[in-house]
């Protein structure tokens, strides 16, 4: 089967969506399908399963871009079905258009961009996606064949974002590949690259510097508790893309704790890996959060995770007993860390060892792979 994804970016420092797609696609190669890509990106070096299609520069934050439409309207025959990742640029736009045209089938996965957060978090911008709702996303969604969603707790919290809202509704496993198995050697080689981190507890974050990440409670959270051991040691892990990070590295200094935190910036492959496996805890206090794909790496690498129940995924994470769950607060995240901190050594080793199952389990990619096949073929049936 030859599949046509269709998304604002492949760029990897946008978050957990086009990293999962290009790991889903990976196995899906290897099963004999075609995935190719068809992106508002200008064109750049990266490695892919399929190809890249490139239709940048565009125009604006929406991705304004005639060259899309046009690809799509001499090439849609050459495919068999089409993803469309995310909401509100003008790819979605552009796609629904052309292809209803041609009478192609394509489903819509929406990556948590109709959590009710944005709403109350961003009342202007709600108010602007309102004018462009009725004609523009309400459409792409109603006459997507499926619209799909990484947990059914996105699923639910979509319907109440826009009072105007239908969509064909289904849920899909996500998740990420097994990490590389030479833990003990990435460990080694993350800490010979921060030698600071030798001898220490590393409590992990590894996401993007956004406000809805949580980071300043985090850091507001760690500052109550690193007095109870010298060795806790926090690493704050990601691509500075609201350019947050000065802001928050004073706060850290106003706590005093800025010797006891580590900024290294955008980590990938080993570097990555290397972090999850020298974490003693991983840690995400997002206010919103669809999925989490850092959440199931972590867990991958036996690296149990303190959440906030904002990460959809956090009914999974507390049935399965792989970490703990708070409010997305200071005193939650600092809940969380007190609750690490009173386990024994033994009862690390257990968490540790149930979040491995649990991410086989629940969260292999294979599986995101699998499902999407299935959604595919009930929309061609």
């Amino acid at each position: 089967m030859k599949l046509l994804r269709i998304i604002s970016s492949v760029k990897p420092e946008n978050g957990g969506p086009i990293n999962a797609a290009r790991e889903i696609d990976k196995v899906l190669f290897q099963h004999g399908h075609v995935i190719d890509v068809l992106t508002l990106d200008e064109r750049f070096a990266i490695d892919y399963p399929g190809t890249v299609h490139f239709m940048g520069p565009s125009l604006f934050g929406y991705g304004l871009n005639r060259n899309i439409g046009k690809w799509l309207e001499q090439h849609a025959r050459d495919y068999d079905f089409f993803i469309i990742n995310g909401l509100w640029q003008y790819h979605g736009f552009v796609a629904r258009q052309v292809l209803q045209k041609l009478g192609r089938p394509y489903i819509v996965y929406t990556h948590g961009m109709l959590d009710p957060w944005f709403k109350h978090e961003y009342p202007l911008k709600h108010l602007k996606k309102w004018l462009y709702w009725p004609w523009g996303e309400y459409r792409v969604l109603r006459d997507a064949q499926r619209v799909v969603f990484t947990s059914e707790e996105e699923k639910q919290r979509a319907r109440e974002s826009f009072w105007l809202y239908r969509a064909n509704e289904t849920v899909t496993a996500y998740g990420t590949a097994s990490p590389p198995v030479d833990g003990a050697g990435l460990a080694q080689g993350f800490l010979d690259d921060h030698p600071e981190l030798k001898g220490k507890r590393v409590l992990l974050f590894l996401s993007r510097i956004h406000e809805k990440k949580g980071c300043d409670h985090l850091l507001q959270a760690f500052a109550q508790v690193a007095a109870q051991d010298e060795r806790l040691h926090l690493v704050m892990a990601g691509p500075d893309q609201g350019g947050w990070v000065q802001a928050l590295q004073a706060q850290a200094q106003q706590l005093g704790i800025a010797p006891r935190v580590t900024w290294p910036g955008m980590l990938q492959g080993a570097a990555k890996w290397g972090a999850f496996y020298a974490a003693e805890v991983f840690c995400l206090p997002s206010h919103q959060e669809n999925f989490g794909v850092v959440v199931a790496e972590a867990l991958a690498c036996g690296t149990p995770v303190l959440i906030s129940n904002k990460v959809n995924i956090w009914r999974e994470i507390e049935a399965d007993a792989v970490g703990f769950v708070s409010d997305d607060t200071v005193a939650g995240a600092a809940y969380n860390l007190q609750r690490w901190l009173r386990l024994a050594p033994q009862d690390h080793a257990e968490m540790s060892a149930r979040a491995k199952a649990c991410f086989a389990e629940r969260f292999h990619i294979q599986r995101g792979a699998e499902r999407l096949l299935e959604i595919v073929g009930e929309c061609r049936a």
